[in-house]
């Protein structure tokens, strides 16, 4: 598959045969199942010329249906472009395709989607990670250039480094949410998923900069990243050495090389700890499942999508068309909020893991303050089988090393560095200061070249 940087040079005679051959590949491989178009029989979804890019199930697309791959959402079309979409598609992008993903970004293995379970390309028996697999799957197996996708708590750089390619989030309040079907307003963040990091900054100027439309956006200057990559910027990396020891032995023996390497090449090295996860993890769940309870709330059968049938009164539609409509990780999340909102816990819960939240974001910014990066593990792991039987915190512990990035609102990227025995991928980590998304995207375009001139 030709890169991104390779398709803007591109006639659009030649864009148009790229699109169908892209089209005609996802048919043949309908078995993956990274977009929903292959679950249903359907031709790629698409909406006007430019070069192709994949889109998540959850980023509106004026006149494509957006169901965040749930029940309850069938049948609902979106009447308007998210801002990232508009942006695309005025830097010569086209939206081509909806990805598979975990129901309402729920998850870690894209298994929870209505539609059906995404195949991992390096192996079919193995998840792709989520929330965005779908994503992360068609990049990796050549059946997109690039895609979109959505990071609540890893959910871009996670489904990445278990497929094998780049997941990279930017800095909380760089691109729009404007668009962006809300799980928790205050974590999610749209990202890229490409097959190099040139292609991630091609990808993330496209979309990035300040919007009026998002509360949340930040109004300050964007400056283009891709023109000004330096593989060759050297720079204060600090690696996290209790993550890395507490990664399984594989994914510690490949990043243990991987900083040598880095080492070699003459970035300067320091070693830093991080407190324990459990108080990542504790403070995620509680405040992603606040604001998904409220988030959620939405659906209801009146407004959008899918009604259940059969009902009596209008308390009899709500129950029917939530019990009906949702699947059992949303509904777990939904609960587990309303519960951490309800009276008398929202003191013991809510308001201590926003106060968790603020010192693990104060942790972050001593360490950044010495360095120009943080290095760490993506996952601890690499992918887990389908019929692995995790119970839903072992599922949620997946995500141990990437959700602290979103409560902190910083900046992070994956980048493959090797392969286990089974020749699935390990990526790597980096982190950035928020809005120094081009100290992070040169220190990674350093590593890449590392690992490649490695080989």
């Amino acid at each position: 598959m030709i890169t991104l940087k390779e398709a803007l040079k591109l006639s659009q005679e030649e864009i148009q045969n790229l699109k169908k051959e892209l089209n005609e590949r996802a048919k043949k491989e309908s078995h993956l199942g990274a977009y929903i178009e292959q679950f249903l029989g359907k031709d790629l979804s698409q909406t006007c010329e430019g070069i192709p890019i994949a889109i998540k199930d959850n980023i509106s697309v004026k006149g494509w249906e957006l169901t965040c791959a749930s029940k309850i959402l069938q049948g609902y079309v979106a009447p308007y472009d998210a801002s990232a979409i508009v942006n695309l598609k005025k830097n010569g992008f086209a939206p081509y395709g909806r990805t598979n993903m975990d129901e309402f970004a729920m998850g870690s293995s894209t298994a929870t989607s209505y539609y059906g379970k995404t195949l991992n390309p390096l192996n079919p028996n193995k998840v792709p990670g989520g929330s965005s697999g779908g994503s992360a799957a068609a990049v990796a197996s050549g059946l997109a250039l690039a895609s979109l996708g959505s990071d609540t708590g890893g959910s871009v750089r996670q489904p990445a480094a278990f497929c094998g390619c780049i997941g990279f989030k930017p800095s909380y309040g760089r691109v729009s949410r404007y668009g962006l079907a809300s799980y928790s307003s205050s974590l999610d963040q749209i990202g890229v998923l490409t097959q190099n990091v040139e292609d991630a900054a091609i990808l993330y100027d496209a979309i990035a900069g300040y919007d009026k439309m998002d509360s949340t956006s930040a109004n300050i200057e964007f400056i283009k990243t891709a023109p000004q990559l330096n593989k060759n910027r050297k720079l204060k990396i600090a690696v996290i050495e209790n993550y890395i020891n507490d990664a399984s032995e594989e994914v510690k023996k490949t990043l243990l090389k991987t900083i040598d390497m880095l080492k070699s090449y003459g970035h300067e090295i320091v070693y830093k700890h991080m407190l324990d996860c459990k108080y990542d993890i504790a403070a995620y769940y509680i405040i992603a499942t606040a604001e998904a309870s409220a988030n959620l709330s939405r659906y209801d059968g009146v407004r959008y999508g899918r009604r259940s049938e059969n009902i009596e009164n209008l308390k009899d539609m709500y129950i029917k068309t939530r019990s009906e409509g949702f699947g059992e990780e949303v509904k777990r999340r939904i609960l587990l909020g309303t519960f951490v909102l309800s009276s008398g816990y929202y003191d013991a819960y809510y308001i201590k893991a926003q106060k968790a939240r603020a010192f693990i974001k104060a942790k972050y910014e001593e360490i950044l303050k010495d360095c120009d990066l943080i290095f760490m593990p993506v996952t601890p792991t690499t992918a887990f089988d389908f019929n692995a039987k995790k119970s839903p915190i072992e599922v949620y512990l997946e995500d141990v090393y990437t959700i602290s990035l979103n409560l902190a609102g910083l900046g992070g990227i994956s980048v493959p560095v090797g392969k286990d025995k089974d020749g699935l991928n390990i990526s790597a980590q980096f982190v950035c200061k928020s809005f120094e998304e081009q100290t992070l995207l040169d220190g990674a375009l350093s590593l890449e070249n590392i690992i490649k001139e490695g080989k």
